[in-house]
């Protein structure tokens, strides 16, 4: 029987999936992204979503396999159970070293303390609230892109690592997947990077390797559902200009990351939500639009399905909730098959913070469309 294959998830933040080159975003300079889609051993879930626009409830969700609220987080500050079941501790027990790196996002904050900032990015995530990873090294959140504060296993305390937050990170899970002890089982790696999430306005790297330039405001190509003319239109082009800056730096590290891991694991490329960024002169997440629910996907090397598994692209009804049950299928070796005839998603409760979205909302995503229901059962029309 074949070992086991190594598998790695790397998780962005309000990427949303029309902002890739390979994708035909004509602003994204997403060179190692579009030749991890490029690759026949790729499978593009063109139509993947989110289950919950909104990042805590995602990240609970992603990890458990569980949507919210029945995996315990029901409001924006509910943390993940300790006791809750996680993908790692579903492929521990199958005999993989699991490590995670970067945001955590679903653990115990202060609901009076800032969101954004080092008070925020140096709250502890306890050893007992990993999700039970055997190796952690991360932050809850803050939002730091730049010179993130770390701490878990080999850290004492708190770690101020200088750099741009994608770079480190990717370099933190290179290392750990070059150690020889890491490499005595097959190996189950998160990277869960902040970025391209707020603030916008954050350096990204701008000499030697790293010179990205930088797109004008001006410059960029609007969707034509952003209303010109007025303010919506002036802030999508201030925040886009910035976002797809973040976009490019991110890119970057994770072809550094590529380079480095074994030919034959197992990488999937995703992000926890998107963002609207103008569309229907809307901001922000937590909309049922396409903008803020439908996530890139893509599948590197995982056992193919028959002929049908031999696809480059997949419309499948796929959400982020099927990845825990895609990594227990490729951990015996065999593929996964898309259970669903739809992939259901909500936002389970209102998030009081400026411009998310202002009810709470459930609906569904088929192959060939997508419905969306109020709390009254009303059906609210997305437009276009």
């Amino acid at each position: 029987m074949a070992s086991a294959p190594d598998i790695l998830w790397i998780v962005t933040t309000q990427w949303r999936a029309q902002a890739c080159g390979y994708a035909g975003d004509p602003n994204a300079r997403t060179p190692a992204i579009d030749a991890l889609a490029a690759d026949p051993r790729t499978v593009n879930y063109a139509q993947a979503v989110t289950p919950h626009p909104f990042g805590p409830f995602a990240r609970a969700a992603m990890l458990t396999g569980v949507p919210s609220p029945e995996n315990g987080v029901r409001d924006y500050w509910d943390p993940l159970p300790r006791c809750a079941w996680t993908v790692a501790r579903g492929l521990a027990g199958r005999g993989y070293a699991t490590a995670f790196f970067g945001k955590w996002g679903v653990g115990e904050r202060d609901r009076a303390a800032p969101l954004v900032g080092e008070a925020a990015a140096r709250v502890p995530v306890q050893r007992e609230a990993r999700g039970g990873f055997g190796w952690w090294v991360g932050f809850e959140g803050g939002f730091l892109l730049n010179d993130p504060w770390l701490h878990g296993d080999g850290i004492e305390s708190w770690e101020r690592a200088r750099g741009y937050q994608s770079d480190v990170l990717c370099e933190r899970a290179a290392e750990w997947l070059a150690r020889p002890e890491a490499a005595s089982a097959p190996r189950f790696t998160v990277v869960s990077l902040e970025a391209p999430h707020p603030p916008y306005h954050a350096p990204v790297p701008s000499s030697g390797e790293n010179a990205l330039g930088t797109t004008r405001s001006t410059e960029l190509m609007l969707s034509p559902n952003v209303p010109r003319g007025g303010e919506a239109e002036a802030k999508a082009r201030r925040e886009l200009a910035g976002y797809y800056a973040h976009i490019a730096a991110t890119d970057a590290a994770i072809g550094r990351l590529l380079a480095r891991v074994p030919p034959d694991t197992i990488v999937v490329f995703t992000s926890v939500h998107g963002d609207m960024h103008g569309a229907h002169g809307l901001f922000r997440k937590g909309w049922p639009h396409e903008e803020s629910v439908r996530v890139p996907l893509l599948v590197r090397g995982a056992p193919k399905a028959g002929a049908s598994g031999t696809t480059r692209s997949a419309d499948e009804p796929v959400s982020l909730l099927d990845l825990p049950a895609m990594a227990l299928a490729w951990s015996e070796g065999r593929a996964w098959r898309c259970p669903n005839e739809r992939a259901e998603i909500s936002m389970p409760s209102v998030v009081a913070l400026p411009h998310q979205c202002d009810r709470v909302w459930r609906g569904w995503r088929s192959a060939t469309e997508k419905r969306v229901f109020n709390a009254d059962g009303s059906e609210w029309t997305l437009g276009e």
